[in-house]
C-alpha cells in the first residue's frame, strides 16, 4: 500500500531529518522525497521548521507503520509529553495510507493536516499532484492551487 508521511523538526533539523530519513528507508524501502520547506512555528513561537513529505510503499497493517514512526521518534529524542503546538526534535505523522479513512483515538488518517497546512499540503502536491483525496475525492495538486496563499510563510529550501 502507499502511504504518505509528514515530516517536521525544529530543534537540530539538520541531524534529525536525515537520520530520520535513514530510518525510514531501512525500514520501507525506497521513499519518494519532496522538497524541504521552511516554515514558521504554526501555534506558537519558536524556532522555525523544516518539512517535508515521503512516500513509501508498504503491506504492513496500518497500527503497525505508526508504531514504526513512533518509534523513530523516540530514536531521535522526542518526548511523549510534548504539547501538539510545540518545539521538536521529529515529528513523523502517518497522513495517508492507500484509501484508508480511520479515525481511532490518536491515529486519523486522511490527516486534517493535509486540507489546513501549507506545510503538508505544498510537498504533498510536489510528490503526489495526481493522487486523489480519499475523502474529497480531489488530486492534491488541485487543493494546493486552490489554497489560500494570502499569508503563507514558507518556502522551498
Amino acid at each position: 500500500m502507499r502511504g504518505y508521511i509528514s515530516i517536521g523538526s525544529n530543534i537540530d533539523k539538520e541531524r534529525h531529518i536525515p537520520a530520520s530519513l535513514q530510518a525510514l528507508e531501512q525500514r520501507f524501502g525506497a521513499l519518494t522525497v519532496s522538497s524541504i520547506y521552511e516554515s514558521e512555528a504554526v501555534g506558537f513561537s519558536g524556532d522555525v521548521f523544516h518539512n517535508l513529505i515521503v512516500g513509501f510503499d508498504s503491506d504492513l497493517d496500518v497500527k503497525a507503520v505508526a508504531k514504526q514512526l513512533r518509534d523513530i521518534e523516540l530514536d531521535n529524542g522526542r518526548t511523549r509529553n510534548s504539547q501538539k503546538f510545540s518545539a521538536r526534535t521529529l515529528d513523523l505523522d502517518l497522513i495517508l495510507y492507500g484509501d484508508l479513512i480511520i479515525s481511532d483515538g490518536r491515529l486519523q488518517i486522511p490527516r486534517a493536516e493535509i486540507e489546513k497546512y501549507a506545510f503538508v499540503l505544498e510537498p504533498l502536491a510536489e510528490i503526489a499532484p495526481t493522487e486523489i483525496h480519499p475523502v474529497s475525492g480531489v488530486s492534491y495538486g488541485e487543493l494546493w492551487e486552490k489554497f489560500d496563499k494570502t499569508n503563507l510563510k514558507q518556502h522551498r529550501l
